[in-house]
């Protein structure tokens, strides 16, 4: 067992490793007693971690017959999907919340944070992708404060540097008269030292990145739907 990350159906033979990097909001009682300063229903919102998304990661993997990796940290503890020396890394303020735990964080803080979560959840990650295909499922909330509503019900985002995959995704995707799909929307598919970047990117292992509108898998049901219409779709262009 680790603190950092949980790990579901390690011995499946399927090809994919699905990851999930903010799969909570959990926050561990040796980061200032377990409790960042901010308000519940903050820490339930999509600054804190991806609602919806450990439960579509469940149930495709279970669909691929393929592991699955999941974050067991809160992202405002620290942020799984972003280099060590990214300066989000930590973030003192996300979507017009401040996070006073993090207002005044120290250096030698910010190593506990990377030595105890962060670093063994990239080791567990990097050792269950080789020779796999890494599909990292996200969840994104449908506007931000003082934002335009964002219309994709999902996005797939990836890099320049390796792009075949998820464009044949997205082909598929949008197959569905049911969808509006976002190519790298709503953000940019490439950020350097990213997990992407990092366990598929720079070890030339095919992947993707899955964006979901976080309204659309609120509940169980929506979740195996989801993973369901998924599974099919990757299984298709494999």
């Amino acid at each position: 067992m680790s603190e950092a990350y949980r790990i579901e159906g390690a011995d499946r033979p399927g090809p994919w490793l699905i990851t999930c990097d903010h799969a909570t909001n959990r926050v561990p009682e040796w980061v200032n007693g377990g409790d960042l300063g901010i308000a519940p229903e903050d820490m339930a919102r999509h600054i804190a971690f991806d609602p919806g998304a450990a439960g579509v990661t469940l149930a495709l993997a279970q669909h691929l017959d393929s592991p699955a990796i999941l974050s067991d940290f809160s992202r405002l503890v620290i942020d799984a999907n972003r280099a060590e020396d990214d300066p989000t890394l930590v973030m003192r303020l996300y979507d017009g919340t401040i996070i006073p735990a993090n207002r005044h964080i120290t250096p030698q803080q910010i190593k506990e944070r990377l030595n105890r979560l962060h670093r063994p959840y990239h080791a567990a990650l990097e050792d269950m992708a080789k020779g796999r295909t890494i599909v990292a499922i996200h969840s994104f909330t449908p506007c931000l404060r003082a934002r335009a509503p964002r219309p994709w019900h999902i996005g797939i985002l990836h890099s320049h540097l390796d792009s075949g995959f998820s464009r044949a995704l997205i082909a598929r995707l949008r197959q569905e008269p049911d969808l509006i799909v976002g190519d790298n929307e709503p953000y940019n598919g490439h950020l350097p030292g990213d997990s992407i970047d990092r366990h598929a990117l720079a070890k030339g292992r095919q992947n993707t990145l899955i964006e979901l509108r976080n309204d659309l898998i609120q509940t169980a049901e929506q979740q195996a739907a989801w993973a369901e219409r998924l599974a099919g779709m990757l299984s298709d262009i494999e």
